[in-house]
């Protein structure tokens, strides 16, 4: 049975804080144990094509990445369909996903938003840095609540910077 919800966790687990999106969606698992919480979770070092079929039937999708273009912290967004000059294994968007699925399907995509988790430290081997522990632990209970109301319009209510910014994630370091 298709799951109306699907997060998608991009990054490479190897490279420091590009494994923010990865190590959320262990998290997900670890906390919900493979039980049916009518949302399925997917990771991946990056996006690919094939990723507009995974829209196929979702009522939401969530992409959550490491970034390090939101100053105000971790951001959650509403992703539109943007169709991109070419088609790459190493740069394809969520919104280039989104105008796939928009030109195969002849329809709009699912609503879908975007969780961006800052970061610093993305070299080879490098463990997450103490900035992207602590807006991982934002992001972290932020999702938990928004999978508490499924709707489009509660989460379209909840877009924009999470409370507190960078200079909140820097204090929170010295409490992780």
């Amino acid at each position: 049975m298709l799951c109306p919800i699907l997060i998608i966790g991009i990054g490479n687990p190897s490279r420091g804080d590009d494994a923010l999106g990865p190590t959320l969606i262990e998290r997900l698992e670890e906390r919900f144990g493979g039980g049916n919480l009518g949302v399925e979770l997917l990771t991946d070092f990056q996006l690919q094509v094939e990723y507009a079929l995974d829209l196929r039937g979702r009522e939401l999708v969530l992409f959550v990445d490491a970034t390090v273009a939101c100053e105000s912290g971790v951001c959650f967004a509403q992703l539109t369909a943007a169709t991109e000059r070419g088609y790459s294994s190493h740069a394809l968007s969520p919104e280039g996903v989104l105008a796939i699925y928009r030109k195969l399907e002849g329809r709009e995509p699912p609503a879908s938003f975007g969780l961006m988790i800052p970061g610093e430290s993305f070299e080879l081997g490098a463990p997450l840095s103490p900035l992207a522990r602590a807006g991982l632990e934002l992001a972290q209970e932020f999702l938990l609540a928004r999978l508490e109301q499924p709707q489009v319009a509660a989460w379209q209510a909840e877009l924009g910077p999470l409370p507190g910014g960078l200079a909140h994630l820097r204090a929170m370091n010295g409490r992780l």
